[in-house]
């Protein structure tokens, strides 16, 4: 199972929320970026109930305001295998 998950966070929060969520080994890319979300996250794991922790953690965290979580379909398009 994989998502990406755009999070809003507060000023500032950036670099340290970054730093936190990399050593997750749900966490396979993470970037903070511009616009509307600060942080991009892509999380992959074959246990979903890890992938539900994963964003419960996000949305519990005290410095993250916002997420949007886009769970992938499997078997259009991009390199997933759609075997997985």
């Amino acid at each position: 199972m994989q998502a990406y998950v755009l999070v809003t966070c507060n000023s500032g929060s950036e670099s340290s929320i970054i730093s936190e969520f990399k050593e997750l080994p749900e966490v396979i890319e993470i970037n903070g970026i511009w616009g509307k979300y600060d942080i991009f996250l892509k999380v992959s794991d074959p246990d979903p109930s890890k992938m539900d922790q994963v964003v419960q953690r996000l949305r519990n965290h005290p410095d993250i305001t916002d997420s949007y979580t886009m769970h992938v379909l499997y078997g259009q398009g991009g390199t997933i295998d759609d075997d997985e």
